[in-house]
This record gives C-alpha cells, structure tokens and sequence, in this order.
C-alpha cells in the first residue's frame, strides 16, 4: 500500500496559496455534481484528488493506497458512509483525516460519534471553508508556514454535472422500484438539490424522504419529484 506521507508530499509543499498541496484526497461520493465541488476545491487548494461512487470502489482505492484526507458522503448507494467512516476511526495506522459531508446538517452528530474529524455541509462553496477545515485536523508540519490567503472565493460546478445525476436517477429507479432503491433516490436527489441549490427538488424530494420513513402515502410526492427530474433532463437536452 502506497502511503500519501511519502514522495509525493515531500516533492509538493505547501504554501500560502495552495495550502493543501503534497495531499490526496480521495473523495467517496455518488453524485458527480458533489465530487466536481470537492475536485474543483481541491484543484484551488493544490491538492491532489481521487473519487470513489460507493463503499465497493472506496475499498478498491484503499486496497491500493493511503490518501492523506477522506470526504465521506453519509448516503452511499451501498451503504452508509458512517460504516466507513466507523471502520477507518479504529483502523491503525489512521487516515490523518476523515471528513464527513451531507446535505443534511443532522448526520454532523452521528458522524462525529463515528469517529469523523469534522463535518462538511453541502453544498460545497466556500473554499476558505474547505480548506480551513482540512488544515485544522493536520499535523503541524504538513501545514503551510507563515500567513496564509483566506480566500473569499467560492466554487461553482458545471451544471452538465447536476443534469447527469438527474440521469443517474432514471437510469437506477428504470432497473428497480423496490423500497430500499426508492429509499436511496429520495435521499440522493434531496441531498444533490442542495448541493446545487434547486431548492424546489430539495423540497419535494425531503417531503419524500419524511414520508416514506413516517410510512405515510407517498406515491404523490414521487410522481412530483419523478416529473421535476424530468424537466431539468429536458433542459439538458435542450443544451
């Protein structure tokens, strides 16, 4: 297994521009808009990135190496990202830093039980944030010497990105219907919403997801989430 403390870190210092650099951040996340946030972040902050959709290819990627950083998305389609980030707080010796994200606030609590150094709410933006974060849970030597840019800046990813998780969904309720697929779109599309800030999804997708767990009707709310989703595939056909 290749450690990220090596060659590459020591060949790529960090400075008061790029804080981040001689890192790798290995980003488990299943919607592209979200994993372009934290690239996009990355790139600015000069460190490196690699992306995993699921747990199945975040073990494939930790099988190989050893990333510096990890941001967690809690709702994974095979899984929870709590599991993993379960299984890297005990594991030894430690990713120096595991994060969390999620569009939902209230999985900062049970993250933080888990053993996640810190919280990362969507959507993704600010990079004095992102990057403040990160250098927070570093060792003192892998942090950039003297004063540092705080950037006022924010990111903003390609919405061809929004539309493909839009299509994502499709394709995934196409190949089944059944409780547990429906259980993840809801969540999905509710946590993508916000990342990209359609606050009329988050909305009715968040109505679903309450729904569906207090086992109240819930056909309506998916018939009206289904039909928006189409919609923003018609803008992307348009484009």
């Amino acid at each position: 297994m290749t450690d990220d403390l090596d060659h590459y870190a020591r060949a790529n210092q960090p400075s008061a521009t790029q804080p981040l650099a001689g890192l790798t951040v290995l980003v488990v996340e299943d919607s592209r808009f979200a994993r372009e946030a934290v690239r996009l972040l990355c790139l600015r902050s000069g460190a490196r990135i690699r992306r995993a959709d699921c747990l199945r290819s975040a073990e494939l990627h930790l099988r190989v190496y050893r990333p510096a950083v990890m941001v967690i998305d809690l709702g994974l389609p095979d899984g929870s990202g709590l599991d993993l980030i379960r299984e890297l707080a005990g594991a030894r010796p430690r990713i120096t830093t595991v994060l969390a994200t999620s569009g939902d606030t209230g999985g900062e609590a049970a993250a933080l039980a888990a053993g996640a150094d810190g919280f990362l709410p969507k959507p993704l933006e600010s990079l004095a944030a992102f990057q403040q974060m990160v250098l927070g849970t570093l060792p003192l030597d892998r942090r950039p010497i003297g004063p540092r840019v705080l950037s006022k800046d924010e990111i903003h990813p390609d919405m061809i990105a929004y539309l493909d998780d839009m299509a994502h969904v499709v394709d995934v309720m196409t190949n089944s219907s059944d409780d547990r697929t429906l259980d993840y779109i809801a969540q999905f599309l509710a946590g993508v919403a916000r990342s990209a800030n359609d606050r009329d999804l988050a909305i009715a997708a968040s109505v679903l997801v309450k729904h569906r767990a207090a086992g109240r009707p819930f056909r309506s709310d998916l018939a009206r989430v289904a039909g928006m989703v189409q919609e923003r595939l018609e803008q992307r056909a348009a484009v």
